[in-house]
């Protein structure tokens, strides 16, 4: 009978968890612009973790890029403390832009719907 989780998927949201709380209180970087981590994707073999993460301006994405790979050894080691497990995955870290993308398609789409209305009551 196939478990609901795998071991991966829980490792994966228990690191989610730890993370938001270590960026939010242990690291001190300037070019921090509070991140908030989207998902992890870990491993079949725990060995790697995929962190996305998102700002909410996007002039923001390079710096807050920088300071995460800067700081992964360190956030590593704390989740390793945290979790108390044995293997604990190498992050790397990528910026996900599609909520500012899709709020962009949005803002077109409400501009093409107002548009529409002025010209039809014309």
């Amino acid at each position: 009978m196939p478990r609901e989780y795998a071991r991966s998927e829980r490792l994966a949201s228990q690191i989610q968890r730890e993370l938001a709380g270590l960026i939010r209180h242990g690291l001190k970087d300037p070019r921090l612009a509070a991140p908030s981590i989207l998902e992890v994707q870990v491993s079949k073999d725990l060995a790697y973790a995929k962190v996305f993460f998102s700002v909410l301006n996007a002039e923001d994405a390079a710096g807050c890029l920088e300071a995460l790979n800067r700081a992964s050894g360190f956030l590593q080691r704390e989740i390793g403390k945290q979790l108390k497990s044995r293997l604990t995955p190498k992050l790397s870290f990528i910026y996900d832009d599609t909520d500012i993308r899709g709020r962009k398609l949005s803002d077109l789409i409400d501009t093409a719907v107002a548009s529409d209305k002025s010209k039809a009551s014309q």
